[in-house]
């Protein structure tokens, strides 16, 4: 995405989250439903304040002030637009990536700590805390020490976004050891090991919020992308399965599903290659982006040949908001009405 566009958009975001926190202060919460408080002359049960989203009131699903979060593929991509929503929206955040060499399984360059650090200004640039991390999510050791320094660091740890992973596109019976078994390793298990560092300091509060990257390709076979494919279907056995355990600790645990997003996973021949063959056979193998965009927009209700990252994280916002107290094992997708072709 061309960065004055971006700029447009934080600076947008920037603005509409200091009108929303002032219409919070001027207003006050509304209760929609006044039906009696029994029924029958016995009491009904109601959730309690902190299993419930409240009454309605001005910016309720986008108002993250005094709250800590940690994303994880912060570099850049949906990682970093979601770090830097979440801080427009007043959270402060840790930036958390390995900024080097994953796998050879990755058709995507590493990012740098450069990449990081830019993410980091960004959201400095809101007037949030930001501080960048590097660590590899396949080290569950590493990951529970810095779990334990965001806890020192701010007192408690409210959101947690597991967004790192890998892609690779290749047949399946030409894959090398890596190709299936590095996929795997680092987005699902990475991804749990996220999850299992964070969450004990979750329990110990009694409340907090784990997102989960996963994607359209978890719900529906990719032919070439085998081990991608199967590494985000398990993401969403794992999320539903976390969101019974932990749901009476007052977490929740949801996923966020991006259809074709413009990023470093997705900007390659193979990809853009792939996604002409959704809508012709024989697609070309060295396409355009133009001819590729062209090719798979009408097809998309929303008439898009992909979205952008920053129109995949503001949907994070909610989730991540206390208005979103009752959305747990969800599955939240973000594809351009692309998404409503699938079953």
């Amino acid at each position: 995405m061309d960065s004055s566009r971006r700029n447009l958009l934080l600076g947008a975001a920037a603005a509409a989250s200091a009108g929303l926190a002032s219409g919070a202060r001027a207003a006050d919460a509304v209760q929609t439903e006044t039906m009696p408080p029994d029924y029958k002359g016995v009491p009904v049960p109601e959730p309690s304040p902190d299993k419930s989203a409240g009454p309605v009131s001005p910016g309720r699903g986008v108002a993250l002030s005094g709250k800590v979060a940690l994303v994880t593929g912060a570099a850049r991509g949906i990682g970093r637009a979601i770090a830097v929503e979440l801080a427009a929206n007043g959270a402060d955040v840790v930036a958390l990536d390995i900024c080097g060499f994953v796998s050879t399984a990755s058709n995507a360059k590493p990012a740098t700590p450069e990449d990081l650090d830019e993410t980091v200004k960004m959201i400095q640039g809101y007037g949030r805390k930001g501080e960048a991390m590097r660590a590899d999510i396949r080290d569950i050791d590493k990951l529970r020490e810095i779990a334990d320094k965001v806890v020192a660091d701010h007192g408690r740890i409210d959101i947690v976004v597991a967004d790192a992973a890998i892609q690779r596109w290749k047949p399946l019976l030409e894959m090398d050891d890596a190709d299936w078994r590095d996929v795997i390793d680092n987005n699902l298990n990475g991804t749990a090991n996220t999850i299992r560092a964070f969450a004990p300091h979750m329990v110990k509060q009694n409340k907090g919020r784990i997102i989960v990257l996963s994607s359209m390709q978890g719900k529906h076979g990719t032919s070439g992308a085998a081990s991608y494919s199967a590494s985000k279907w398990g993401i969403l056995g794992l999320m539903k399965s976390a969101a019974m355990e932990l749901g009476k600790y007052n977490i929740t645990v949801n996923a966020i599903l991006p259809g074709l997003v413009e990023t470093e996973l997705t900007r390659y021949d193979a990809r853009l290659s792939s996604s002409i063959g959704e809508s012709i056979p024989n697609p070309p193998k060295d396409p355009s982006v133009k001819q590729a965009w062209d090719t798979r927009a009408p097809t998309v209700p929303l008439r898009v040949g992909w979205l952008q990252p920053d129109d995949v994280s503001p949907v994070a916002v909610f989730i991540a908001s206390d208005a979103a107290a009752m959305a747990t094992g969800a599955e939240f997708e973000m594809t351009g009405g692309d998404s409503a072709k699938d079953v």
